[in-house]
């Protein structure tokens, strides 16, 4: 098979996960390709490409690190396809299920077929009459805020054309399913089965309580436009892409023409993660 490598290099435990991994592929006459910032890892006798090309032409992508590098690594893939394999190297790590370690076991189970491959839907958005952003595709999160300044600004959310509600708050969270996991739960938003199409629209300390969050059809366009006292409110997509919204903006948020795939295992279900890493099913008075 061909593996590629995505890692985040200021990670505790990166250069035994990278080195162990190296090792296993020589070892099993596995082809390689590693993102370029990997080399002060493993020297230069590999192949190696930008992290943005590294999932061209790969059976499989691996991404060690957190949620954070997975998120980025999903952005790499783009519309290629690409099945990636998360790997956890010390955070909460709702995506990136395997710990580091059990990296070796997982690659082998790939090998031999005993792996599931999950599509997770990706919203794409525009700024409707702006510039194009960098990448308009998130797999968690497109998040319109007040910036910088912390005073309350007006979202209006509207959907299919139709005005819905407008929020007095700090900002929108518009979440897939799989993103329901992350800051749309932060703030108070519900947990969505990660293989459904649904978009998720949670307000950020709405200055109301009569508003709540909402779950929408994976199909529907939702507009969202930003009415401020001040300048400076944005648009955050995943947490890693940015960008500045102009007064009475308006941005277009819809469902992407292509999802990602994910490498999952039969006994990593979504609730056992759940109750994992939200610590459910422990009895209160448990002793520890």
């Amino acid at each position: 098979m061909k593996f590629g490598l995505i890692a985040n290099i200021t990670r505790e435990g990166v250069r035994e996960s990278v080195l162990s991994f190296v090792e296993w592929a020589e070892k099993n006459s596995h082809q390689l390709v590693l993102c370029d910032d990997i080399k002060e890892i493993t020297g230069n006798s590999f192949t190696f490409a930008s992290c943005e090309t590294v999932a061209d032409g790969v059976d499989i992508l691996v991404s060690a690190g957190g949620d954070g590098t997975l998120l980025a690594s999903a952005r790499a893939v783009g519309d290629r396809g690409t099945p990636i394999l998360g790997i956890n190297l010390g955070s909460l790590g709702f995506l990136t299920q395997v710990p580091s370690q059990r990296l070796i076991e997982a690659l082998e189970a790939i090998v031999a077929g005993r792996h599931l491959i999950q599509k997770r839907m990706l919203l794409q958005a525009e700024i409707i009459g702006g510039d194009p952003l960098e990448c308009p595709y998130a797999l968690n999160d497109v998040v319109v805020n007040n910036g910088p300044v912390s005073r309350i600004i007006d979202i209006n959310l509207r959907v299919n054309g139709e005005d819905i509600v407008t929020y007095k708050a700090d900002g929108l969270v518009i979440a897939t399913p799989t993103g329901s996991t992350a800051y749309a739960l932060a703030v108070g938003g519900p947990i969505v089965y990660p293989q459904m199409e649904a978009i998720v629209a949670v307000p950020i300390s709405s200055f109301s309580l009569n508003t709540r969050p909402m779950v929408l059809h994976g199909d529907d366009t939702i507009e969202v436009q930003v009415i401020a006292a001040h300048e400076g409110a944005g648009i955050t997509l995943d947490g890693q892409v940015s960008a500045l919204l102009s007064n009475d903006d308006v941005v277009r948020i819809k469902k992407a023409p292509f999802t990602s795939q994910f490498v999952v295992f039969p006994e990593n279900s979504f609730y056992k993660v759940l109750r994992s890493k939200l610590h459910w099913g422990i009895h209160p008075l448990a002793k520890n």
